[in-house]
């Protein structure tokens, strides 16, 4: 008896890494291959016999499955859609414990295993529910799809988007702001610079005093500061005059327990007190995710990860943002976690993920889900 389980174990371990093959060789950089995806993951859980809703959003579409029964909801988020990769990254190899292939990280490992873990979810004896959510549009943004299933009410007391974090739990992210800025200066003969105002200067005497404001000293628990990028300038049309106008966009990254508009009130502050002509837009807003390591579903997650790793389990904050951020603006920034398997180079080209964190990863889900 013994062996017929271990041999059945087997068998359903390597059902699951076919499938994670099968799914990196669609070629999910397009909505189009995004829904044919989909539709292959909804076909695959059909013939395992679970009962799948397909949801469709401006064309994008996008499955829920339901398992289970009480008062408490999980949900276990995955997306399908990945960044453009070349031709060859569509063909999976397998090498030692490397899986490598586009999306073979981020995330469709993650989305096999939750796949994997589901069929083998014991309903009669769930006592609480599980929902699949399988999404095509994370990687552009979310909007059509998790975002679109949340405002249609599929919501929950914990989410888990499988994100590839090496099976460490990702309870926190940065909240954004997004700030559009024009300077404004006075035109000049370029030859003769001290009779004009140089918009771009102004700009640059600001950009440089940004670091010294309060708001990018501060740290916390799982972050060393915020992040600020300065990904857009546009300025100057000739050589031969003073710019008049300079536009800079800011990335802003803020943490949990920063509020943003106190930093919006030190940028507009420090533009006064430099005496530089500045007007500004805050714009894309998110929330940043406070999920703390005292939240029950954290407690329980822990322990899944230590009972089936022997491991220590790590938390850290997130740097950017996921599609837990949709979730979690129900619950107050918390509940919503990214947590997901081993890998690297998502994005690359030598995207792989490790195939021992696909199988602990699958087991921490289970041991999770059912858990008291």
């Amino acid at each position: 008896m013994k062996g017929g389980g271990g041999s059945r174990e087997f068998g359903l371990a390597e059902k699951m890494i076919e499938l994670l093959k099968e799914l990196i060789k669609i070629q999910s950089d397009t909505k189009e291959g995004a829904n044919e995806a989909l539709l292959f993951c909804a076909d695959w859980l059909k013939e395992k016999g679970e009962t799948v809703t397909i949801h469709d959003n401006n064309g994008y579409q996008m499955l829920t499955a339901t398992k289970g029964q009480g008062n408490e909801t999980i949900i276990w988020n995955g997306h399908v859609d990945v960044v453009p990769g070349h031709k060859e990254q569509f063909v999976p190899v397998e090498e030692q414990d490397r899986i490598y292939g586009r999306g073979s990280a981020d995330m469709k490992a993650g989305v096999a295993a939750m796949m994997q873990a589901f069929i083998e979810l014991d309903n009669s004896n769930l006592n609480r529910i599980v929902q699949l959510h399988i999404v095509t549009d994370e990687e552009i943004g979310g909007r059509n799809t998790s975002k679109w299933l949340v405002e249609q009410g599929y919501h929950g007391d914990f989410v888990i988007c499988g994100e590839p974090t090496g099976l460490k739990v990702g309870l926190q992210s940065k909240g954004i702001l997004r700030m559009d800025m024009t300077f404004k200066g006075k035109p000049a003969h370029g030859s003769r610079p001290w009779e004009g105002i140089n918009a771009i200067e102004s700009a640059m005497k600001f950009h440089m005093a940004i670091a010294d404001l309060p708001f990018r000293k501060e740290s916390t628990e799982y972050y060393e500061h915020p992040s600020v990028n300065l990904p857009i300038i546009k300025a100057g049309e000739r050589y031969n005059v003073v710019p008049e106008i300079c536009e800079m966009s800011y990335d802003i990254r803020f943490m949990p327990g920063q509020d943003k508009d106190e930093i919006v009130r030190q940028l507009v502050d420090l533009a006064d007190k430099l005496d530089v002509d500045m007007e500004y837009k805050a714009s894309g807003s998110t929330p940043a995710l406070t999920t703390t390591k005292e939240n029950p579903y954290i407690q329980s997650l822990q322990k899944a990860i230590l009972d089936t790793t022997q491991q220590e389990p790590v938390l850290f904050g997130q740097h950017g943002a996921a599609d837990t951020r949709y979730y979690a603006a129900v619950t107050g920034g918390e509940g919503a976690i990214e947590f997901g398997p081993s890998g690297d180079d998502w994005h690359g080209n030598a995207e792989y993920v490790l195939i021992s964190s696909v199988h602990s990863y699958k087991d921490i889900l289970l041991a999770h889900a059912q858990s008291a």
